[in-house]
């Protein structure tokens, strides 16, 4: 009898152990159980898609609506593939934009829908994108003029000389 609740209460450990292992790999894990039904791809070209990866978010107005499923290199530039859900038209005027999350964080692609009543169709191409702020650059480049001004003599008087 000892032996039968024993079991009882082990196999119970496991189906809710089972269970929440479940939860955390589907939604902290942003897992697709969804599949493809219901999603359509469309494309847009960028000068530089850095940070982006196959699998970042896909945002409208902060809401997920879809991912990133390639990223391919067209001359000299990126060529990223977007699957999105199929009830979220986008406008053929619509921008898309590489952002970050907070100040290091991932990166994702908004899309700012435009004023056009022409919808995007599966397949097609976003003419209007915006790369991501390059901030390393930025911050080199405050570094190095910081670094001018402070050995820059006062009222442009020569450097003296060893």
């Amino acid at each position: 009898m000892r032996t039968l609740g024993l079991s009882l209460r082990v196999g119970l450990f496991l189906v809710i152990g089972t269970l929440s292992l479940g939860y955390l790999f589907v939604y902290l894990g942003e897992a697709d159980v969804q599949g493809h039904w219901g999603t359509y791809s469309i494309r847009a070209t960028f000068t530089n898609a850095g940070g982006l990866k196959p699998g970042s978010v896909i945002e409208i107005a902060g809401v997920p609506i879809g991912q990133v499923t390639a990223i391919t290199l067209n001359g000299t530039r990126s060529d990223v593939t977007f699957r999105l859900r199929s009830d979220i038209p986008v406008q053929q005027d619509a921008i898309a934009s590489i952002q970050t999350k907070g100040l290091f964080g991932d990166r994702y692609v908004l899309i700012t829908p435009g004023a056009s009543e022409d919808i995007l169709q599966p397949g097609g191409r976003l003419r209007e994108t915006e790369s991501p702020l390059d901030l390393p650059g930025l911050l080199s480049a405050y570094v190095n003029s910081r670094q001018k001004k402070s050995t820059a003599p006062p009222n442009g008087e020569p450097l003296p000389q060893n």
